[in-house]
């Protein structure tokens, strides 16, 4: 079956604006943090790997770190552990821990790591502990509220270190990384994806931090995405109350990123099934672009 005039057409245009963008991007580190519907939704799961396998084959350098928390409560529930949540974080005794890592760091990361494989990648699975790649420390503050609630093994990362990050760079592997990480306390800990992203981004000074949401982006009071922001335009709409609820976390994690270090950060609607390359590689974009030029 040969293609109609019209479908060529749109073919050869859609490849010729992406040509620039690869040209751009190539030999460039991309942190994506992969989470909702994208990972329980069979086709944006594989649309998302065959994104990342592409992006790999073009020249870039993809890092993906994964959440899992749907999984995380469908297991906790099968064993009859109750989950208690504090200001959206999951408290974490030491049975949960234990299921966090069993679900994070094998199942959801193995089947992420299967998925490139099925879409001709090739892809590495790790833990923050694995090569100590991070360091994290317990999570202490205010929450709910109150200053005495222990949200028990919740971290955040302390240290990032680079070296095996580096060296799959170099190669032809991708990473799949899995939020836990070991504390200097002898500890394991469950630290937030965004957050594990987002420093990973800091770090490597990133081209790219893509944070797959289940929004289309960050909204105006018109419910139209905003894009193309400054840093300093991000802190002003945050004072204006304009940032709130769940999106708060999420810009703030970009925002600090990009003040960082990384060149830009994205948040995008991993709804949309092929969002990671519509966002890199079209003239439009389909989600909220933070860039770190200051207004």
């Amino acid at each position: 079956m040969s293609l109609t005039l019209d479908a060529a057409s749109n073919f050869a245009q859609v490849l010729t604006e992406s040509l620039p963008y690869i040209q751009r991007f190539t030999n460039r580190t991309f942190v994506i943090k992969f989470g909702g519907n994208a990972m329980v939704d069979p086709e944006l799961f594989e649309s998302f790997a065959q994104d990342v396998v592409l992006m790999k084959l073009v020249g870039m350098n993809p890092i993906i770190v994964h959440g899992g928390g749907p999984q995380i409560g469908q297991l906790l529930d099968r064993l009859e552990i109750p989950s208690e949540f504090v200001d959206g974080m999951r408290i974490t005794d030491e049975r949960t821990m234990d299921v966090v890592e069993m679900v994070l760091g094998a199942s959801v990361n193995k089947d992420i790591v299967d998925a490139i494989h099925r879409h001709g990648g090739r892809a590495v699975g790790l833990t923050g502990k694995d090569g100590r790649l991070l360091t994290a420390r317990k999570l202490r503050g205010s929450f709910g509220g109150a200053l005495n609630i222990d949200m028990g093994h919740v971290g955040e990362v302390a240290q990032v270190d680079t070296d095996v990050l580096t060296m799959l760079a170099q190669s032809d592997y991708i990473p799949i990384i899995a939020p836990v990480a070991g504390g200097l306390d002898g500890k394991t800990y469950n630290i937030n994806a965004d957050l594990v992203a987002g420093k990973i981004a800091e770090v490597l000074q990133a081209e790219k931090l893509m944070l797959l949401t289940n929004v289309s982006g960050l909204l105006d009071a018109d419910g139209k995405v905003l894009t193309g922001l400054s840093t300093g335009q991000v802190d002003r709409l945050i004072e204006q109350g304009v940032v709130k609820g769940g999106m708060l976390p999420k810009i703030q994690c970009a925002l600090d990123a990009v003040k960082a270090g990384a060149t830009s950060a994205h948040i995008i609607d991993g709804r949309v099934p092929h969002a990671a390359l519509l966002e890199i590689f079209t003239d439009e974009g389909i989600g909220t672009l933070i860039t770190n030029k200051t207004v």
